[in-house]
């Protein structure tokens, strides 16, 4: 009764840490008189029974279940016109909750871990790098070791939910986030390239192949189990900027081989850059067509609209930075010629400056104009990803180019992007202590009985 639209349970995707907008939406759709009414009816019928709502999700305490409920104890939104700071989410902080051991809330937490978590890594890896080419080898050594503890700690946490909680796994892999998975290669090629010029080559190569073995995997499982199944809605609205990962998902291999291959020589590293490079470049043209039919095509609604565009702009920009590295290689040790692999490089990093304005006026639209709440959530590290990876395309580019402008306009950039990366893991921090697990007391079946009078 009275579900979500299908648009918002999109947007939510069942992410813990977009609840409470999720929450404030739901109880606006539910304000219409068509449910008010439905609502009236179903108050008649638990005067005279238990009623039980029911949900196919584990996670009680963030679904739309817990808010009908919720709403169907409070049918005139008393409770709902109150601010956020002061209104408790289901089963938390009232009288019938506890807060459950460090055990449930690490199983809670890894149960929904989102396909793109290791995006918090990406981003810091090459904020790192970023920081790196602009010789601040203090911060950049600071934010490596950060996303270090990323990667020990979420790759486990992948590993765990695929063993224990694999119908949510396969669920995720079958949907329009799937595409998210390919950060867990995307990160390990990301803080190879970092390791290889401290001439850390056994870690960087360990890096490299771990990242190699899963982009084998989902760069062609991915696609693979998105075509073969049918569990999935026909239209194009599935579609998201997350889907540019399948190029980044080569280019970051290529840029680990080549920047390895910077410091220890190998004709195998030579030919995997190049090769994955050119893979990337007719992946990103796919994709782009695919994401841009969606954007223009069909109504976009600024809910539906999130950080990871972003990618779109960042999946040019790492082209570039490997189209950089390849021309740095000794002369012969590519398939392509120094002028092709140029040129292609000074076309994409243009287009990815031409995006930016783009973007840019998307997000003052989207939030300005149409007034969606700038909360954190996962998707910001989409954004500080794409940002620093420009930041350092650009340097690297001016550099190879001889072009002094373009290395100091890059030089700025990198501390904007430091900064991007500030705010964004200060509002990361910020986000998980505001959140404290708590579950209710009982059964998923007592409380949907949350929902009686």
């Amino acid at each position: 009764m009275s579900p979500p639209s299908a648009e918002l349970q999109r947007w939510f995707g069942h992410d813990p840490l977009r609840f409470g907008e999720f929450r404030r939406r739901y109880l606006g759709e539910l304000g219409d008189p068509v449910r008010r009414r439905a609502a009236a009816r179903l108050r008649d019928l638990a005067e005279h029974s238990s009623l039980t709502l029911l949900t196919a999700t584990q996670d009680m305490g963030h679904s739309h279940v817990a808010v009908l409920a919720e709403w169907l104890a409070d049918p005139d939104g008393r409770d709902a016109r109150r601010p956020d700071a002061d209104r408790p989410e289901p089963g938390r902080n009232d009288p019938g909750a506890r807060t459950p051991g460090w055990r449930a809330a690490l199983s809670a937490a890894v149960t929904n871990l989102n396909p793109g978590a290791l995006a918090f890594v990406m981003g810091t890896g090459i904020v790192s790098t970023a920081l790196y080419v602009n010789d601040t080898g203090t911060a950049s050594a600071a934010l490596f070791w950060v996303a270090l503890a990323g990667f020990a700690v979420l790759v486990p946490a992948y590993g765990w939910r695929l063993l224990r909680r694999r119908e949510r796994f396969v669920a995720d892999l079958l949907g329009p986030r799937a595409f998210a998975f390919l950060t867990l290669a995307i990160s390990s090629n990301v803080l190879a390239a970092r390791l290889a010029p401290d001439g850390h080559t056994a870690a960087a190569g360990a890096f490299l192949a771990f990242g190699a073995l899963g982009w084998l995997l989902l760069d062609y499982g991915i696609p693979l189990a998105l075509i073969t199944t049918l569990k999935r809605g026909p239209s194009l609205d599935q579609v998201n900027g997350t889907w540019f990962l399948w190029a980044v998902g080569s280019e970051s291999l290529a840029l680990a081989a080549a920047s390895l291959d910077r410091v220890s020589p190998s004709h195998v590293l030579s030919v995997l850059a190049v090769v994955c490079w050119a893979i990337g470049l007719m992946q990103y043209l796919l994709t782009a067509a695919i994401v841009l039919a969606r954007l223009l095509a069909r109504p976009v609604q600024p809910e539906g609209l999130m950080t990871s565009v972003w990618i779109f702009m960042g999946a040019a920009a790492i082209a570039v930075l490997v189209g950089v590295r390849l021309i740095a290689l000794p002369p012969g040790g590519t398939l392509l010629s120094r002028p092709v692999v140029l040129g292609s490089s000074v076309i994409l990093w243009a287009f990815s400056s031409w995006l930016i304005p783009l973007l840019l006026a998307l997000g003052v639209w989207r939030h300005a104009l149409r007034r969606i709440p700038l909360r954190y959530d996962l998707g910001w590290w989409n954004l500080v990803f794409p940002i620093g990876m420009y930041a350092v395309a650009t340097h690297e580019l001016g550099r190879a180019t001889g072009t002094s402008w373009m290395t100091t306009v890059g030089h700025w950039e990198v501390w904007v992007a430091a900064a991007v990366w500030a705010v964004a893991f200060t509002a990361m921090l910020a986000a998980m202590l505001r959140r404290r697990p708590t579950t209710a007391h009982g059964s998923a079946a007592d409380a949907g009985q949350a929902a009686r009078p």
